[in-house]
């Protein structure tokens, strides 16, 4: 796993300009030049990753150590793959992991894939099913599609985050670990202090591959305490 700095180094060069054409905006154009100079999108295509977030979820593991160990890994929102091929990769080879999506999800040796909406109603037998037991680690990088409107993509995003902590709460396992994007906006507060009262330790952290123009952190929540959860 190649670290920030060796991301950064092996990807320096002269930057890429890209212009509007007839059929490219100045937002998209904006995008794709973003993606032709990003080293972190770079390093994804070297090294196989499906996505650049799988840096995200491999910092916050270098910096908590969350994935080694864990024997039932549970992956909310998982498309395109790149934090199961990260969680595949650091739990070792006896580790089950269970990947959901709305979207397909092209297969990761070692782990089950399975293409459902994880709050309908037949989700939660069909998810505990797949993992055989109490997960030690729940993983969510989901955000809803953006508007355009921030004040509306954090509600919709934080909606999401709510739904998956949720369900975090029935599936973990006593000291397992929640670790999911937020977005800031004013919302999140409230949730965060419910997670305090239900894990031993929650810390907000903005990994190294979040661009730094983005609103987005990550709560990592370790040492999930169930007594609490149904109080």
């Amino acid at each position: 796993m190649a670290r920030t700095g060796d991301t950064r180094s092996r990807s320096r060069g002269a930057k890429v300009r890209v212009k509007t054409a007839r059929r490219r905006s100045a937002s998209s154009a904006r995008w794709l030049e973003r993606q032709l100079n990003d080293p972190y999108v770079a390093e994804a295509r070297r090294l196989g990753y499906r996505s650049r977030a799988a840096f995200k979820l491999a910092e916050l593991d270098d910096r908590f150590g969350f994935l080694k160990g864990a024997g039932r890994i549970l992956d909310l929102g998982a498309a395109p793959g790149g934090w199961v091929q990260v969680a595949r990769m650091r739990a070792g080879p006896d580790a089950r992991i269970v990947a959901v999506d709305l979207l397909p999800v092209e297969p990761v040796g070692g782990a089950e894939i399975l293409e459902l909406d994880f709050m309908a109603d037949d989700a939660p037998e069909r998810i505990r099913a797949a993992l055989g037991g109490a997960a030690d680690v729940v993983l969510s990088d989901m955000a809803a599609p953006a508007t355009g409107h921030k004040q509306t993509d954090h509600l919709r995003t934080m909606a999401l985050l709510e739904a998956a902590y949720d369900f975090a709460l029935e599936v973990l396992a006593p000291g397992g670990a929640f670790v999911a994007k937020v977005l800031r906006g004013g919302t999140e507060a409230e949730l965060l202090g419910a997670m305090k009262q239900h894990f031993e330790t929650v810390r907000h952290v903005k990994p190294p591959a979040s661009r730094k123009e983005s609103t987005e952190l990550y709560v990592v929540a370790t040492g999930f305490r169930p007594e609490l959860s149904k109080s």
